[in-house]
């Protein structure tokens, strides 16, 4: 799908930046954004015009900060209408598209492009993308308050809402080249026991040619580092120290 956006991006950058004199918002593009969303200080405000039977839902995992609050606002929509895993998809697919498109980041990313030519150029590429609505009004609310900017930023935040409702914990491995097939399994299986039922590891992998060798793992709130770089810097540390000789 990812493919697909990126095909239409380059026609539609050229389309409406060229209709940036537009200084006024069509009726069209606000009857798509509700009078809440308006404001990204109430962003949270995204699913609160459900209907009041449906049970609350709560996000596994307290975000703060604007990316923290649209994605929470993403979540607690794409739980209600029963489309977390789809709208994730769909998320990522289009923040892959746009970060190959460099026109057209350009273009989420400058402000002086009126909010309408915005708006109207993620109408058209989430109707391209066949995206869902909860995705597509979504994308529309960043693009009328000035956000798709950070949209990456909004994505990778709420992929861990989704990793923590299903029960996943990222593991990053960075080493000097790909870990071998064995190795790798070997690894995620030591952070499985350390986790424990309930709980599964997802192990993504880094390659960093400056750690010289070993691995460097992320693992929740932890760093193991057991890299060259890092054991040649505690050594370089050990053999400058002074020596004490009449100790």
């Amino acid at each position: 799908m990812a493919a697909r956006i990126r095909s239409t991006l380059t026609g539609f950058t050229k389309a409406f930046i060229s209709d940036s004199l537009s200084t006024h918002r069509s009726h069209a593009s606000r009857a798509i954004v509700r009078p809440n969303f308006i404001n990204p200080e109430r962003s949270r405000n995204f699913a609160s015009a459900s209907p009041s039977k449906e049970p609350k839902v709560k996000v596994p995992v307290a975000m703060f900060g604007g990316s923290g609050n649209y994605a929470s606002a993403l979540y607690i929509a794409a739980a209600k209408s029963n489309s977390l895993d789809k709208v994730e998809s769909e998320l990522l697919d289009f923040v892959s598209a746009t970060t190959k498109a460099s026109t057209f980041s350009q273009f989420m990313k400058d402000l002086a492009v009126p909010a309408d030519v915005r708006v109207k150029a993620i109408n058209e590429i989430c109707a391209q993308a066949k995206f869902s609505d909860v995705t597509k009004n979504f994308l529309v609310v960043l693009a009328d308050n000035g956000r798709l900017r950070h949209v990456d930023t909004i994505a990778k935040r709420f992929s861990d809402l989704t990793m923590a409702h299903r029960g996943e914990v990222k593991a990053v491995v960075t080493t000097v080249i790909p870990l071998p097939a064995e190795e790798e399994k070997e690894l995620k299986d030591t952070l499985q026991e350390i986790l424990g039922k309930g709980k599964t590891v997802k192990l993504e992998q880094k390659i960093d040619p400056s750690i010289l060798g070993g691995l460097v793992v992320e693992f929740g709130q932890k760093v193991f580092d057991m890299s060259i770089k890092t054991r040649a810097r505690q050594m370089e540390r050990f053999l400058r120290d002074p020596i004490n000789f009449d100790a």
